[in-house]
């Protein structure tokens, strides 16, 4: 018989007093209990929060163009180029992330930028570096502002001025940050195979069709993953939450006939069902016009 332990009358078990076997038969209680806990709340269903304006404000998107894809990334990761871009980018109401597209290289140090503006649109920036962050960030904050950049370097270095990009080109950014949370990385990843395979078969049916001029890409953290998985849809602005690989065929076509321009504040929702808001309108603008785009 163990120690500490000895027989009592019937079936039952008497501790010695001062035995240690409580505290051990606590421990053992008390991890298994946890264990249980954890798998049950773990799994259990949780209330998901509205998706009509969960979009943070923001006049402006700004992508860093990544050799290495979001679903690689550590669970917090940034670089001192995207701190320093960021730190001045946030006094326009710029968000400054990482896009991994497959075609396009770069470094921590040293890369390109495709940027997305409220009123400016698309805008592309091939060279980044420490060294020219300043003017770049500059050049950023007037295409924001849809204006022409300005005409003198504050750096001495003078980096090439933004090209606009192609009206026609639209960009799908899927968030696949499986290190920050564990959505993203699958369904987020699903959604994104999902829109690569139907985009290729809309474009095999159909070679100059709606499908033509899209790029599909991995972006990092957005915010949300409750919401995975989310779509960011440029030049556009609207941010998509929620959505499967079964939802991809429905939510492509409402993108696709779309005209493919900045959403200002009275044009609809794209496919209100997933939208989560979109770039340069408020909480509560946001709100206002989901309502809208429900009833329309």
């Amino acid at each position: 018989m163990l120690a500490g332990i000895r027989r009592g009358r019937g079936s039952g078990v008497r501790l010695k007093p001062g035995s240690q076997f409580p505290l051990i038969l606590m421990s053992g209680m008390l991890s298994r209990v946890r264990a249980g806990l954890s798998a049950v709340f773990s799994t259990a269903p949780r209330e998901i929060p509205p998706l009509p304006g969960s979009v943070p404000l923001h006049r402006s998107y700004i992508l860093l163009n990544s050799p290495t894809p979001p679903s690689a990334f550590p669970s917090r990761y940034n670089t001192k180029l995207q701190r320093a871009l960021q730190a001045q980018a946030s006094n326009w109401g710029g968000i400054v992330n990482f896009a991994h597209t497959g075609y396009l290289s770069g470094s921590e140090d040293r890369t390109s930028i495709t940027a997305f503006s409220a009123v400016g649109g698309s805008a592309s920036f091939p060279n980044i570096s420490l060294e020219t962050v300043d003017d770049i960030a500059r050049q950023l904050m007037f295409h924001s502002m849809r204006q022409p950049p300005p005409p003198t370097s504050l750096s001495g270095i003078q980096p090439p001025a933004y090209s606009i990009q192609h009206a026609d080109e639209l960009h799908l950014y899927v968030c696949t940050h499986g290190a920050r949370d564990c959505r993203c990385g699958d369904m987020g990843g699903k959604v994104f195979q999902a829109l690569e395979e139907e985009l290729d078969r809309r474009r095999r049916a159909e070679p100059l069709g709606p499908a033509k001029g899209v790029f599909v890409g991995q972006v990092g953290h957005v915010g949300g993953h409750v919401y995975a998985a989310n779509i960011l849809v440029f030049p556009h602005g609207d941010w998509l939450g929620l959505v499967t690989p079964d939802d991809v065929p429905s939510v492509l076509d409402a993108i696709l006939s779309t005209e493919r321009r900045p959403l200002t504040a009275t044009d609809p929702a794209i496919s209100p069902r997933f939208w989560r808001g979109r770039m340069g309108l408020t909480k509560k603008e946001q709100i206002s016009l989901h309502s809208q785009s429900e009833t329309k």
